[in-house]
């Protein structure tokens, strides 16, 4: 006598399971312009890899005689898959049954996907539609009882924020612990229109608040990737999976590894002459920095992070010769690349990335410190530099910046650890102080150029003599920059940075410690 029925069960239970929450509900979901889960999981793993673990999870149907006849599943789908021949674990709620509300064991599914993450040193890609694991009202009729929010899973995912990348994708609307799961994670993306994110959605904030908001006016990814919440928006889910597979191509699959190394580069030398002319002449002219970033790493190789947030810090990864990096850059056409909160937010978090997973740093300098200003002293903007500036002293992976033109204030001073060895060079077109000339000016002279019988006169005479001083060839003199370069060799010499850096990079787990 075999064990035939059971199997046979097996199968039926495994067909109940695929109808997710049948046929009505996944066709509205696919109106929505929405895939459903076990698409979404086709569509980002490789083919045929993924491995269902808890697939029989559900709330089952049974007749007089004890047998099966029905089953709704659980509404989050997990297991190993393997992403760009990579192994990963993916967790997707399903959104057809329940609306990706907690009930079907979801709260259990959700801790063990985490610790096999975890556990199995493999990184963790979120597929969140709905309140991911969150509570709901009719749990109190469900349960008979009320219950202390707990979120169990929370540990675990803290854990793996120090541990693993974890890329979090919103697909739909996602609310409460849904919400905040795609907040706890190293990269985080929305699709444009078909996706929001809110800490409670519309009808809890109109009974509560008396606002009265459509999804995307509360949390579209207009409002959330423009406040650093979330990373990136983009058009379609399609590439949304296109981004997870991307942005996890630079790191390792945990802390425990080295990021991989991708093909070696064959033009490390290429010399560019358009970075003669990259930077103006004219004092405070805007120029363009991503098409010199884009220059001088690896072709194709730049993938930016966050572009909508923080503006006037760039952060992307790329790689030279082939070595995976993390790098910063800042933007002179935003506000003269002058931090405010969210820049140097921007820049602390993605500083604690490359540190966590073991990127080296690559920072194109040009900025005229901290953001001044009633608005930015209201927002707090020294505890937020300063706690940008104990980032990049608590770095210890090697670091090369190059200064493009202004480094002044208390941002530049975050241009590199200066406790330790760093590379560091310049372009001619650099220049540095504790503060711009011109806004030193009437402070350091006041007293001159007040008492002049032309004080105009007598300002520019003092702009004139003391800008004479601030050729960077002076500082060079005295070995207060180490090197001069041709702007065309900044890629060679990045390339030979990677490649020295490569093998001081060390696996483990990064910790910090405490930040003003």
């Amino acid at each position: 006598m075999s064990w035939q029925p059971e199997v046979d069960e097996l199968a039926y239970r495994r067909r109940l399971a695929a109808r997710m929450g049948g046929e009505d509900k996944v066709a509205r979901h696919r109106q929505a312009g929405k895939l459903t889960v076990r698409e979404r999981v086709d569509a980002l793993a490789d083919a045929g890899s993924f491995r269902e673990v808890g697939g029989l999870s559900g709330s089952g149907r049974y007749d007089g005689n004890g047998r099966l006849v029905d089953l709704v599943p659980s509404n989050l789908v997990m297991g190993r898959a393997r992403v760009d021949g990579r192994p990963v674990v993916l967790v997707g709620d399903d959104f057809t049954v329940r609306g990706g509300a907690n009930d079907g064991a979801v709260g259990d599914k959700l801790v063990h996907a985490e610790k096999m993450a975890h556990d199995l040193r493999l990184p963790m890609i979120r597929l969140v539609d709905g309140t991911g694991g969150g509570g709901s009202v009719r749990n109190i009729e469900i349960k008979g009882h009320t219950l202390i929010p707990t979120m169990k899973v929370w540990q675990h995912v803290v854990e793996n924020m120090a541990t693993v990348p974890v890329v979090s994708l919103a697909l739909g609307s996602v609310a409460g612990m849904g919400a905040a799961r795609v907040a706890s994670s190293h990269y985080s993306v929305m699709v444009r229109e078909t996706s929001q994110l809110f800490n409670e959605g519309p009808p809890s904030v109109e009974a509560r608040v008396g606002q009265t908001l459509s999804k995307n006016e509360l949390g579209g990814s207009q409002i959330h990737t423009r406040n650093g919440v979330v990373d990136d928006e983009v058009p379609t889910e399609h590439e949304a999976f296109a981004r997870a597979r991307r942005f996890l191509s630079y790191l390792p699959a945990s802390v425990h590894a080295l990021p991989p190394r991708a093909e070696p580069a064959a033009d490390t030398a290429r010399r560019d002459d358009w970075l003669l002319g990259a930077i103006p002449r004219q004092p405070g002219g805007d120029y363009a920095i991503r098409p010199i970033v884009e220059t001088v790493v690896d072709a194709d190789s730049f993938f930016e992070t966050g572009a909508q947030w923080g503006r006037a810090v760039v952060t992307g990864l790329a790689r030279l010769d082939g070595w995976p990096v993390a790098v910063i850059a800042s933007d002179p056409a935003v506000d003269g690349g002058s931090w405010d909160r969210d820049a140097a937010e921007k820049f602390t978090r993605f500083v604690d990335l490359a540190q966590t997973f073991h990127l080296p740093v690559v920072h194109l300098v040009d900025t005229m410190g901290l953001q001044v200003g009633r608005e930015a002293e209201q927002a707090g903007i020294m505890r937020h530099g300063v706690r940008a500036l104990a980032a990049v002293y608590q770095a210890t992976v090697p670091w090369c910046s190059v200064i493009l033109r202004r480094a002044y204030g208390v941002s530049a001073a975050g241009h590199q650890h200066m406790g330790r060895f760093n590379f560091r060079y310049a372009w001619p077109s650099a220049n540095w102080g504790a503060l711009p000339i011109e806004g030193g000016l009437e402070v350091a002279y006041k007293a001159e150029i007040e008492g002049a019988d032309d004080p105009v006169q007598k300002r520019a005479e003092i702009e004139q003599r003391v800008r004479s001083l601030t050729s960077p060839f002076r500082s060079a003199e005295a070995f207060v920059i180490e090197d001069i370069i041709d702007p065309r060799d900044t890629r060679a010499l990045l390339c030979e940075f990677a490649n020295l850096a490569a093998p001081l990079r060390e696996p483990g787990v990064s910790r910090f410690g405490i930040r003003p």
